[in-house]
Formats: C-alpha cells, sequence, structure tokens
C-alpha cells in the first residue's frame, strides 16, 4: 500500500501542480485593460498597431535627450522579446528631425541587434499629437514633440498598464530614462501580455 500511496502521489501531484499554476496564470496575469482604441497609423511605410503587440514611444526632434533612452530599452527590453513573433517597437518622429543624427542612432542600435522590427515612423506633427491624445494618460508631449513615456499596446490598439501599481496607482506607461522601472516593471508586464496571447493561441490550437 505505501508504494501505491507513494506512486499515485509522485503522479498526481505534478498534475494537480500544473492545473494550480496554469489556472492561476489563465485567470490572473492579464495585463489591465486601459484605454481602447487607440488612434491606427496612417504612415506610408505599412506600420500598423493593429494585430501586433507594439512598444509605443515618441521620440520628438531633440534626438539628443533620448538617445541613451533607446540604448537602454534596446537591452532591457527590445533584445529579450525580439525573436517573439508579432512583437515591435514603434517611435513616432516629427518630420521636423535631424535626420543625420536619428541615422546615426539607428545604426549604432543596429550594431548591437536586429531592429528589423523597430520602426522609427516619421508624422507630421498634428498625427503625432492625435495617437498621443487618444491614449488618454495624464502626461503631456514636450516642447520638441516628444515623451519620456513608452507605452504598451495589445493586438486590438489597446492602451495596457496597471491599475494598480504601488508607486502610481495607474501607471499608463514606462519612464524610459528610469532603468529601475523598464527592469522591474515594464520587462514583467511585457512577458504578461506575450504570454496572455501564447496562451490564448495554445487553446485555440487545442480546440481545434
Amino acid at each position: 500500500m505505501k508504494k501505491y500511496f507513494v506512486l499515485g502521489v509522485l503522479f498526481i501531484l505534478p498534475i494537480v501542480a500544473y492545473l494550480f499554476f496554469a489556472s492561476g496564470i489563465h485567470n490572473f496575469a492579464k495585463l489591465p485593460v486601459l484605454q481602447e482604441a487607440i488612434t491606427e497609423l496612417d504612415s506610408s511605410g505599412g506600420v500598423q498597431f493593429q494585430n501586433k503587440i507594439t512598444v509605443l514611444g515618441f521620440l520628438g526632434n531633440t534626438i539628443e535627450r533620448d538617445g541613451g533612452d533607446l540604448f537602454n530599452l534596446n537591452q532591457k527590453i527590445f533584445k529579450p522579446f525580439r525573436e517573439f513573433d508579432d512583437f515591435q517597437f514603434v517611435y513616432l518622429v516629427p518630420q521636423s528631425i535631424d535626420t543625420t543624427a536619428l541615422y546615426k542612432v539607428k545604426t549604432e542600435l543596429g550594431r548591437l541587434t536586429d531592429i528589423s522590427n523597430w520602426h522609427f515612423v516619421m508624422l507630421p506633427q498634428e498625427q503625432i499629437e492625435a495617437v498621443f491624445s487618444s491614449l488618454k494618460t495624464p502626461y503631456n508631449l514636450m516642447a520638441d514633440g516628444g515623451s519620456q513615456y513608452i507605452f504598451i499596446l495589445d493586438k486590438d490598439r489597446k492602451l495596457r498598464g496597471r491599475d494598480d501599481d504601488e508607486d502610481e496607482g495607474v501607471l499608463y506607461g514606462y519612464d524610459s530614462a528610469d532603468i529601475a522601472e523598464l527592469s522591474n516593471k515594464m520587462k514583467d508586464d511585457v512577458k504578461i501580455i506575450l504570454a496572455e496571447y501564447r496562451l490564448a493561441l495554445k487553446k485555440n490550437n487545442a480546440e481545434r
């Protein structure tokens, strides 16, 4: 009897543990929706938010201010997840930017990793402001048209973030200049939304 009991425990316990954690992930590990219907891009380059998990940023025309932040983002967020399908970085850039400086930054980033899924989309300032306004956050664009905050959009163009953040209460965006916030909050949140879509994909495949 003792032998069968031990074998039963060894067989059943892993199954129970799997079901527990799978249920926990499915029910609790979802990044809250903070705003719906973010304005879609109207760009000739073909970059779109729909059907992509997007990290969205606003560069501004003072690239010297944001250059270091881009490299932090590359190391902390982009590189760890760049291999995932349908994951992209999109930075909206005013048409007044110094294109030589932008090219230099893109070249340096490209030396560190493949940035084929990192898009710098040049738009008129009014289009940039329309996208930013549709996020409906408490933040404002800076005078140069950029923002230090970056945002997570899901495949349905919904803004995702935290509604119970221990520091901010509602965390709409992540400070690209704050390495600790990128490492401790944003990286976890990107993991959650990617896991959410992977679980949904597995469920759909299983049902088929």
